[in-house]
């Protein structure tokens, strides 16, 4: 799971797990950034638009709004500026969730369970 303390989804995703009792391997991207490697395989699955949040204050003050990038520059940008990103970015093998998503959550929990 990656994504930010302070981001109240990230706790709340980070809740979720631990009240299943389900192990996870959290990287808070203010300490360590995400990959653009590990960011396109989110991006290629999911696309590049589900990645970034329009609404944070971050992609305001960075004057992103006009902002008419790449797929690729905007996976570097994430890369630097996870705050950016819509989060918690979850993986489980193959299968990715970007932002709140417990449905999904709990179908691979109880996928996992039978």
């Amino acid at each position: 799971m990656f994504g930010v303390r302070k981001s109240a989804e990230t706790r709340a995703a980070l809740r979720f797990f631990a009240e299943r009792r389900v192990k996870v391997h959290f990287v808070d991207l203010r300490e360590h950034a995400a990959s653009v490697g590990e960011l396109r395989r989110f991006a290629q699955k999911l696309g590049i638009a589900a990645l970034i949040d329009r609404d944070s204050r971050r992609f305001a003050e960075l004057g992103l709004r006009s902002a008419i990038l790449s797929e690729d520059r905007w996976l570097e940008k994430l890369s630097i500026e996870p705050l950016l990103l819509r989060m918690p970015l979850v993986r489980n093998q193959q299968q990715l969730t970007i932002g709140p998503a417990p449905e999904t959550w709990d179908a691979w929990y109880a996928a996992a369970k039978s």
